[in-house]
């Protein structure tokens, strides 16, 4: 894979059941989507289960790619939203949210020194939230999506969306003033 693969030609062949295109498009985006899948999952192997669900669909809906934005992107939308799926089918976070109240409008990050701590430990801290918050961080922060989307994909209420996202920012500010004691 040290050519330059041109997406469109990639796509025309992965549209015309070429295996060999198959396994190339897998390959360009596989590591990175993987790691997405991680953020979501609670295993590696629910992770590959992710990966290879959102797979399947991203070559079923390979047609409707109209290369009006990066194909990177495209694919990552599938796999978030796969995992969203999984997530929902398997009802671990989707049963427990309410609104947590009484938590300020929103939280100050300034004070945070986010330069000095590793990617991963940063990762690893996200993780460690709890899971409604985490994920409704982890949709607006790492994906972009506004309360409202993160409302209508998780069947949740937008206050709520705000609310965890909030009690998500004051548990991390605690977690990583706690790393520099």
């Amino acid at each position: 894979m040290d050519k330059i693969i041109n997406e469109q030609d990639l796509i025309q062949r992965c549209l015309n059941n070429e295996r060999s295109a198959h396994e190339i498009f897998y390959k360009l985006h596989s590591d990175k989507m993987f790691s997405v899948c991680m953020y979501y999952a609670t295993s590696r192997d629910e992770a590959c289960d992710i990966l290879q669900d959102a797979y399947i669909t991203i070559f079923k809906k390979l047609h409707t790619f109209k290369f009006n934005g990066s194909l990177e992107g495209w694919v990552r939308r599938i796999v978030v939203n796969t995992a969203l799926t999984h997530i929902r089918k398997n009802k671990k976070v989707f049963d427990l949210f309410t609104t947590v109240e009484n938590l300020p409008e929103y939280v100050e990050d300034d004070t945070l020194e986010l330069d000095e701590i590793p990617r991963k430990k940063i990762v690893q801290l996200v993780n460690e939230l709890p899971t409604k918050a985490a994920l409704v961080m982890k949709l607006f922060s790492i994906e972009g999506y506004t309360h409202q989307e993160i409302a209508e994909k998780l069947e949740i209420t937008v206050g709520t969306s705000k609310s965890q996202l909030n009690r998500a920012r004051l548990l991390l500010k605690s977690a990583i003033e706690k790393l520099n004691l």
